[in-house]
């Protein structure tokens, strides 16, 4: 299970580190192999890699980064891999962050990064509960067990708070990656990302679902970011990869089936037949009424600037509160604003 924020004890212990990295070296990993060549663009994943990155193997396997002159190189993250500090540090070009808080947290502890763009444009984090004892609304949680994941918690005192509802009045435990304890009768809701069909089979026809995005609090999810020198210095280069990435999601759109043998070929250990049933939704939070109108991958401000102060709201930022510029920018989608319509219309 992705995880929502990136510890921000260890960005406030890696701070001062970063800071002197930042200042004795370049932080740019575009690595140029010549003049009439491709650069070279890493991709650091803040998770293991998932259907989260079907438009860049896509974008891959077509061709279509060597088209844009980008030649990516994608690593995956994990439960121990620091991917904010790496792209940070500069042994990565860019990064993918399952969630926009990680951003805001990094910015907030003065690690130079940036968002530049959102593959998601609705966060699929879910809570779920069964038609005997259904939670579809904020309001339907008095009085009852919440399960979800320990990096999880703040979204759920977010909900609470935006909701009116005080935090004794709900019992929020922990959860693992299984959804046992609904099924138990331990909890009643458990939560995980839409996008996980395959690990909500076990709940079968009696699942309830309330979106997190449903409830007023709206993230981002699969969140492109560079530092503040890649994105100074570079910025076509970004550009060339979001271009590449934005044609693959495009033609993941129309072809879904090969884009899924695609992405089991690139990543054997994921399963096709999970895959295929879980496509329709990964296009589905990659494509909306907003991308039609502003193209794949957009963000805005408002929705940033929302963010940030729930956050601030709920004393989660230990360094200074970051404003709307200190955590995103649209330079990079500006630069790419007709292909990312043209796949989106």
């Amino acid at each position: 299970m992705p995880e929502f924020e990136v510890k921000r004890r260890d960005f406030l212990k890696n701070t001062a580190t970063l800071a002197g990295l930042a200042a004795g070296s370049s932080l740019i990993s575009v690595l140029p192999a010549g003049a009439q060549s491709a650069a070279k663009v890493k991709m650091q994943l803040g998770w293991l890699a998932s259907n989260g990155i079907l438009g860049e193997v896509v974008a891959a396997k077509k061709g279509f980064y060597t088209e844009e002159g980008v030649d990516l190189e994608i690593t995956p993250g994990g439960p121990n891999v620091d991917g904010v500090g790496g792209v940070a540090a500069g042994h990565q070009t860019l990064g993918q962050t399952s969630s926009s808080p990680s951003v805001m947290l990094a910015r907030s502890a003065g690690i130079p990064i940036k968002a530049f763009a959102a593959g998601y444009q609705k966060h699929p984090f879910t809570y779920y509960s069964l038609t005997g004892d259904p939670i579809r609304t904020p309001k339907d949680m008095i009085g009852k067990t919440i399960a979800t994941q320990p990096t999880a918690m703040i979204l759920l005192r977010a909900l609470l708070a935006k909701n009116n509802i005080s935090e004794d009045q709900v019992n929020a435990v922990n959860m693992g990656s299984d959804m046992n304890q609904l099924l138990t009768g331990q909890a009643q809701a458990v939560t995980g990302w839409l996008t996980n069909t395959n690990a909500l089979k076990i709940l079968g026809d009696d699942r309830v679902d309330m979106m997190l995005w449903d409830t007023g609090i709206q993230l981002y999810a699969n969140v492109y970011f560079a530092t503040d020198e890649t994105l100074n210095e570079t910025p076509e280069v970004l550009s060339g990869f979001l271009r590449g990435s934005a044609r693959g999601w495009g033609y993941a759109r129309q072809n879904p089936e090969e884009a899924v043998s695609l992405l089991v070929e690139t990543y054997p250990n994921l399963d096709k037949a999970s895959e295929l049933e879980a496509v329709g939704s990964v296009l589905d939070f990659s494509f909306d009424e907003t991308t039609y109108q502003n193209g794949w991958a957009t963000m805005n401000r408002e929705n940033w600037a929302a963010q940030i102060d729930t956050y601030a709201s709920l004393d989660q930022f230990k360094g200074t509160v970051p404003t709307v510029d200190d955590v995103m920018t649209t330079a990079i989608l500006d630069a790419t604003t007709g292909i990312r319509k043209e796949v989106a219309g």
